[in-house]
């Protein structure tokens, strides 16, 4: 009968035992068949993605290998940049002189350069005071090697460039981790290294000033030493396990920073520890991919099309990591190569200009932050000169078409807002960048 829309069993009709028990083996069976059916099920999908991972995996292998990267034809294919016609001699040397003119205007008192003065409501984490230590002395580095490069032989810029390097003599050594978190400070061994370099080029006939000089040269080889992650390279940041030896993921431009650096030394005969070079190289080269576009950081490397990671996020760090690579006897980083990543910087430079001067890092397209832009295009300039002179020259004007309009009414160059720093480091890069544009043409950067 019928009752409610369900089928009911009348009670004279009622089931026997041996019908109950038929009828709850019935359900046991199919519930044993639905199981068997979902682990099959499972255990297929699970073979699948093992077999996928396997694949993967040999194909990553195969791909990230140095031979492979030799061969891919991105690596030496990309778009071209357009023609530029070559900017007068002169502008160049006159923007150069109004950036030395700033730089003089902004030295302080003490010989340094920057301050943590800061316009924002909100700024760069930077935990007081040693982040600040570790900024002053970076950026007056390049201060210095800025001004010995192309500020010409003026008495006032001898005199700059002498109080800047006593202020260098007095301080650098005390530069140190900021926290447990926050290692700026790499950032100021690796450019005071370079400073250093440069004034030992300055008076090579002053043999106590010159060990001096080397010795503060081994020191910061030493302290970029003890600050390498435990998986070699280097960081500015450890949000891991603040252990001493840093635990935080190595950064492939920092690291690559720290490698032209440490070529400078070796340059000037100063001992580099081989172990230490080795282990930032290949640290590099965990973070490289075929088209020698590299990630922004090892703890990006499963996420090579993340937009950071790919070519336009890749345009500043790919020109300071070959280069580093190419110091340090990489082969398969060929003048091809070179060309190809200066034509994309050139081409897709516009990637680069639309994070330029934006307060939040990474806020742009490709995740671009603002300070990789004259950083980029700084070491673009050395990249020029790894090439053969013949080719150089239309590099140098495409960098030089970059930068001139760019600069400031108060002769400055800048491109991410960092408390009182910004202006400064931006204006060493750009004009020691414009004095490579200049190199070929027989002409003095300033006079």
């Amino acid at each position: 009968m019928i009752k409610g829309g369900r089928l009911r069993t009348p009670k004279s009709q009622a089931p026997s035992i041996k019908q109950i028990q038929m009828t709850q083996m019935n359900k046991d069976q199919n519930r044993g068949r639905r199981r068997l059916g979902i682990w099959h099920f499972g255990f297929v999908c699970d073979l699948r993605f093992v077999i996928s991972c396997l694949v993967l995996r040999g194909l990553s292998v195969a791909l990230f290998t140095p031979a492979a990267c030799l061969a891919a034809p991105l690596a030496e294919t990309g778009p071209q940049p357009k023609p530029v016609a070559p900017p007068p001699a002169a502008d160049i040397r006159a923007a150069i002189r109004r950036g030395v003119e700033f730089l003089l205007a902004r030295q302080n008192p003490n010989g340094s350069w920057g301050s943590e003065r800061s316009s924002r409501p909100e700024e760069v984490y930077a935990p007081i005071p040693g982040a600040h230590h570790a900024f002053r002395a970076g950026v007056a580095a390049l201060c210095i090697s800025a001004l010995i490069e192309v500020g010409g032989d003026r008495p006032e810029v001898g005199r700059a460039i002498d109080r800047g390097e006593q202020w260098l003599f007095d301080h650098l050594e005390a530069v140190r981790r900021a926290s447990p978190d926050a290692l700026y400070n790499n950032w100021a061994h690796a450019y005071s290294i370079d400073a250093l370099a440069h004034m030992l080029r300055r008076r090579p006939n002053d043999e106590p000033r010159c060990r001096k000089i080397r010795a503060m040269i081994a020191q910061q080889i030493d302290m970029l030493q003890r600050y390498e992650c435990v998986d070699g390279g280097w960081c500015y940041y450890d949000f891991k396990y603040h252990t001493q030896r840093p635990s935080g993921s190595t950064l492939s431009f920092t690291t690559a920073t720290a490698l032209v650096a440490l070529a400078e030394a070796r340059r000037e005969g100063i001992a580099v520890p081989q172990r230490m070079v080795d282990r930032a190289v290949a640290s590099i080269l965990r973070q490289r991919k075929p088209d020698f576009s590299y990630d922004y950081g090892e703890y990006l490397k499963y996420l090579p099309m993340l937009p950071v990671n790919r070519p336009g996020g890749s345009l500043g760090r790919s020109q300071a990591c070959n280069l580093a690579l190419r110091l340090w006897g990489d082969k398969t980083v060929t003048d091809a190569v070179l060309r190809t990543w200066l034509d994309r910087l050139f081409a897709r430079e516009g990637w680069l200009d639309l994070g330029r001067k934006r307060p939040i890092p990474h806020e742009s397209f490709f995740q671009v932050a603002g300070y990789f832009f004259y950083y980029g295009h700084y070491y673009a300039a050395l990249v020029i000169e790894q090439l053969p002179a013949a080719e150089r020259e239309p590099y140098r004007d495409q960098l030089a078409h970059v930068l001139l309009p760019l600069e400031e009414k108060d002769g400055s160059w800048w491109d991410f807002p960092l408390y009182d720093y910004h202006r400064q480091y931006g204006t060493a890069f750009a004009i020691m960048a414009l004095g490579h544009c200049l190199h070929e043409r027989g002409e003095k950067p300033a006079n």
